[in-house]
């Protein structure tokens, strides 16, 4: 009897040194030795901050976020759902997962949001930056300095990556050099036209120009002009303009309002012609210009009092869906369609551009968390009687897709019209002719279906963006490379890659080094089918993280 009771506690003891040796195994090593500087002003926290080791992620309390950024946050304890709102910026975290959205997209995490000591954390770098923020790193005091909007960051040269920095998709900006004349464009040799070489530049957010709103017209113009002699130095021979932010434009129109981009104030003359402007320095320079326009999105928030009064979504509220923090036009609504063609076409007819180009919005991300409420368009627009609302969203995409085809081609046959879709159309999973991926699928999450569109030849080119590793194993880089050159082959439909020049800078290994960006390329001038490529976005070229200048320069000249 003796003997059974001392056999017990042996096992006892056994399986309590197995548990804390699991723990111990399980439980990722955290340094407190951190602080952080909000406008250079210490900021305390009941719960300290924390660098995650492994992964060189600083965490912060979600409290943190709320009293130093003034950011709106609200906790949903059941689902355990972060909301994070700052002006115009929307955050969507899950304690545990991932993925985060940021203003209706989706973005993948190093590391999630974690409970600690019944504290929310949250990573530091990404949600700042995703606010607008901007975070330097001091590796030698382990110090995060966040400048919020409108403060003046320190001139200091970045620091390279160390094991202290969290990685993040939005590297830090260096100045742009100004050349004495800015009339003079710089000889930097002539621009390959074999193949598409071109930087997304983004306006929504003021993401990549112009710098902030309010400028005076002759700072806006320098700064496009720098970045165009930048871009062009690194050996890109095109540039993909967002013109259409909100439902609102980059240049006068009869259809829709003055972006606030330019001004601060949407509907208010900037006091000249940035389209106009723009196309003609772009040409000066021998590159092309398409122009970006995001068809769907009527605003960022959902404060229709803010907008303009001859904003579409103003003069027509039974046209937009609230949906996610967003205002969104309802694609199931025909005369919404009509009027966003109407819209492009006024471009199309009245400027000197080389392409028309869609990004991935069309119905919004996150519909399989909240739902987007079109059951009446669905009821009320539905001549075809078709019985699958999935199928009948994306017959509305596909009517819309063909028809601005069509009213191109008819006005101007050598405008070039494109779309930049999410990198997988579906998983193999799903449906056995798709990728062997395991991700967002734009058919089914975003009633996407561009395998007709190139199988129709809509459209003159296809631009997935392609924002993963080569060996990431949820979506393969080069796996969706090979997956979408069988989609284009046989057709006349150009493929062009969409890559994540944001991602550059980490302290992730896959995005370490300009490596990343180059053995994708050199993956693609093994694809016959691959014509070009598009990186996201022109700042995060020209703030060269890791020598990416320097890298597509030389892999360029190479090419040439």
């Amino acid at each position: 009897m003796r003997k059974r009771r001392i056999m017990m506690v042996l096992l006892v003891l056994l399986l309590c040194l197995q548990s804390t040796f699991v723990l111990a195994k399980t439980e990722p090593k955290i340094n407190t030795n951190v602080k952080v500087l909000v406008n250079d002003k210490t900021v305390s926290s009941d719960a300290p901050p924390y660098i995650i080791e492994e992964s060189g992620i600083t965490m912060v309390p979600l409290r943190f976020i709320s009293e130093a950024l003034g950011a709106e946050i609200n906790w949903d304890p059941k689902p355990k759902k972060i909301t994070i709102h700052m002006e115009s910026n929307s955050i969507y975290l899950t304690i545990g997962q991932k993925t985060a959205e940021v203003n209706g997209k989706k973005s993948a995490l190093e590391v999630a949001p974690e409970l600690r000591n019944d504290w929310t954390m949250v990573p530091l770098r990404f949600v700042s930056e995703s606010l607008g923020a901007e975070v330097k790193w001091e590796a030698a005091t382990k110090t995060a300095k966040i400048y919020s909007s409108g403060n003046n960051v320190p001139d200091v040269k970045p620091e390279e990556p160390d094991a202290g920095k969290e990685p993040e998709k939005k590297p830090d900006p260096t100045p742009v050099p100004k050349p004495e004349d800015p009339n003079k464009v710089p000889d930097t040799g002539q621009v390959n036209q074999d193949e598409m070489r071109a930087a997304w530049i983004a306006t929504v957010f003021n993401i990549d120009w112009p710098s902030k709103p309010g400028l005076d017209i002759a700072k806006q113009k320098r700064e496009f002009t720098d970045m165009l002699d930048n871009l062009k130095n690194i050996g890109m021979n095109s540039v993909i303009v967002q013109v259409r932010p909100t439902s609102d434009a980059l240049y006068p129109s009869k259809l829709v309002p003055w972006s606030k981009v330019l001004t601060g104030t949407q509907g208010k003359d900037p006091g000249y012609d940035p389209l106009a402007f723009m196309i003609e320095e772009t040409h000066k320079r021998g590159m092309e210009f398409h122009a970006w326009f995001n068809p769907f999105r009527a605003n960022t928030d959902t404060k229709v009092e803010q907008l303009a009064d001859n904003h579409p979504a103003k003069l027509h509220p039974d046209w937009v869906v609230a949906h996610r923090g967003l205002l969104l036009f309802n694609p199931g609504i025909p005369e919404v369609r009509a009027h966003i063609i109407d819209a492009i076409m006024e471009v199309v007819r009245n400027y000197d551009i080389d392409g028309v180009h869609l990004d991935d919005y069309f119905y919004p991300y996150g519909i399989s968390d909240e739902p987007f409420q079109d059951d009446a368009t669905f009821a009320k627009y539905n001549p075809k009687k078709i019985a699958d609302k999935g199928n009948w969203r994306r017959d509305n995409i596909n009517q819309f897709i063909q028809q601005l085809s069509a009213s191109i081609k008819q006005v101007k046959s050598k405008i070039e019209f494109g779309v930049s879709p999410f990198g997988i159309w579906r998983n193999q999973s799903d449906d056995s002719t798709g990728s062997k991926t395991n991700g967002l699928a734009s058919y089914d999450s975003l009633f996407a279906d561009t395998r007709t569109w190139i199988r129709n030849e809509w459209i003159d080119y296809v631009a997935p963006q392609l924002y993963w590793s080569i060996g990431f194993k949820v979506a393969s880089y080069d796996t969706l490379v090979d997956w979408w050159s069988q989609e284009v082959k046989n057709t006349k439909v150009k493929l062009y890659i969409g890559h994540a020049a944001h991602r550059l800078g980490t302290n992730s290994t896959d995005w370490a080094t300009s490596d990343a960006i180059i053995g994708q390329l050199q993956y693609n001038s093994k694809r016959p089918e691959v014509k070009g490529s598009i990186f996201f976005s022109a700042k995060n070229l020209i703030s060269n993280p890791v020598g990416i200048r320097e890298a597509l320069q030389t892999f360029y000249n190479k090419a040439n």
